[in-house]
């Protein structure tokens, strides 16, 4: 399997390359040649095999020039039960009684947030495809984070020989508990820096490194590589297809669903990578009816699937789901690459102006193909903490708030539609990681004015009878290890000062 540019670059990549790289010369995502198959006879050896033996099978279809060895080695040291429990990512029924509703749990991780389940397997895929491809250099992994991408790559990578990582993330954009977790991160190869401004600020900046042609230059010299551990990186969104195929192998297994029956999909969805993962899983042949993109007040994805117009030239909200608050979603670029028949001067046309201009309208048949499988709704922090609530009181299931937001946004649309179709809603993060919000939601608006993270997240604990993650417990009594905060026309010095010494 070879990969190829969505910016028109006929340059072929192997998937080693594609990964240790991160983002294409010409500043396209790497995209597989072709999407392969999986047949139902393949889904049903599923129900038979664990998680880890369903990553290894998925991955072999896009990662060819990696060994069977490779893989299972890298899977085996990514998912052990250590660090995710026995099942890395359960998937629960809601309601004895409602056989029609279940949630994906991809929280169970080191850093309790759904990152985890690819950026624990990427170091392992990283540090193969620098072995594989004879590179000599140190690799950096360069992340702007709305959160949870930020924490996830530095526990990943830590100490691991051969790279380093640094990290920007929005000095205001952050929840208390995503921001301890990250300054309080130790590891003697990472950099964690507080950028003023959004997360798009962020992750602009990190873009525009990327293309810096000079600055790779000067860096190479130095002996450093730059690579992604965003989504942008195929080896970050590739482990999150394989989620999706296990969540319905679970149900075959368990006898909630017949073979072939679509399901829905509904995830909350800032930078489009994980919605994406499962767009890819349906190209494949998972039985997928509709995927619904879950958005906070920051509505731009919402916007686009009804009306094909993409427009970033809008006020910007911080909002009780900030891993969401993104106007910039870099991995739609990989969709539409798709939809236009991998068109790559439409595409091309579309990133410019959106670049020069803040906005840009797609065609009618990349619309209506859009809205074959895409569902597009929002949630105000209102009707967030309002389902939270219900969730809670229907189901005795306590929800962090970007996955409140999907439940929020499909309540809608099935009672619109009259969509009967078995749903999965992907939970993205542990309630305690914003402890706060779920909090106020809980026992009612005013319940954080006052109180310690500590405090709440310990009361949350008592009520709902859910564990405390280690990762979050004792959080207050860390050390800060990483205080630097810069401007976000410093970024690209911040890196070169860094990686001079």
């Amino acid at each position: 399997m070879n990969y190829i540019s969505t910016r028109g670059d006929n340059t072929k990549y192997s998937s080693a390359m594609a990964i240790k790289q991160g983002i294409a010369p010409d500043g396209g995502l790497f995209v597989p040649e072709e999407i392969p198959s999986v047949s139902m006879d393949e889904i049903m050896l599923m129900t038979t095999e664990n998680y880890q033996e369903r990553a290894v099978r998925i991955l072999s279809l896009f990662l060819t020039d990696y060994s069977r060895e490779e893989l299972q080695d890298a899977v085996a040291a990514a998912y052990d039960e250590e660090k995710f429990g026995e099942i890395p990512a359960p998937l629960v029924q809601l309601n004895k009684y409602n056989e029609r509703e279940f949630m994906l749990e991809l929280w169970h991780g080191p850093t309790a947030a759904f990152k985890d389940m690819a950026l624990q397997l990427l170091p392992h895929l990283m540090t193969t495809a620098i072995r594989k491809t004879g590179e000599t250099a140190e690799v950096c992994i360069l992340t702007a984070t709305s959160g949870d991408t930020g924490k996830a790559a530095l526990e990943g990578f830590k100490n691991i020989e051969g790279t380093s990582v640094v990290v920007f993330y929005p000095s205001q954009g952050v929840s208390p508990a995503q921001k301890l977790q990250m300054v309080t991160q130790e590891g003697d190869n990472l950099h964690v820096i507080a950028v003023d401004g959004c997360f798009d600020d962020a992750q602009t900046g990190v873009k525009q490194i990327f293309n810096d042609i000079e600055l790779a230059q000067r860096l190479r010299e130095r002996g450093y590589l730059l690579s992604s551990a965003n989504s942008i990186n195929w080896g970050r969104l590739v482990p999150q297809i394989v989620y999706y195929f296990s969540a319905y192998a679970e149900l075959l297994k368990s006898e909630k669903l017949e073979a072939g029956e679509q399901i829905n999909v509904v995830v909350p969805t800032g930078n489009f990578g994980n919605i994406l993962a499962a767009w890819y899983a349906r190209s494949m042949g998972l039985p997928i009816h509709k995927l619904v993109c879950a958005s906070n007040r920051n509505k731009v994805l919402s916007d686009f699937i009804r009306d094909g117009v993409y427009d970033r030239r809008r006020d910007f909200y911080k909002t009780s789901s900030p891993s969401m608050d993104i106007l910039i979603s870099s991995n739609l670029e990989r969709l539409l690459f798709e939809l236009t028949g991998r068109n790559s001067g439409k595409l091309n046309d579309w990133m410019s102006q959106l670049q020069e201009e803040g906005s840009y309208k797609i065609d009618p048949q990349a619309l209506r193909l859009l809205q074959e499988v895409f569902v597009g709704g929002f949630a105000d922090d209102h009707g967030t903490a309002k389902t939270i609530r219900d969730i809670y009181d229907r189901c005795d299931h306590l929800i962090d708030t970007h996955t409140a937001v999907g439940f929020n946004v499909y309540s809608r649309y099935a009672g619109r539609s009259g969509d009967d179709s078995k749903v999965i809603f992907v939970s993205t993060a542990s309630p305690f990681k914003f402890s706060g919000a779920v909090g106020d939601a809980v026992y009612g608006q005013g319940y954080s004015k006052g109180r310690s993270e500590a405090v709440m997240i310990e009361e949350l604990s008592n009520e709902s009878g859910l564990e405390i993650p280690a990762t979050i417990a004792g959080l207050d009594k860390k050390s800060v290890l990483h205080d630097r905060q810069i401007s976000k026309e410093q970024m690209k010095e911040t890196v070169e000062a860094i990686l001079a010494k």
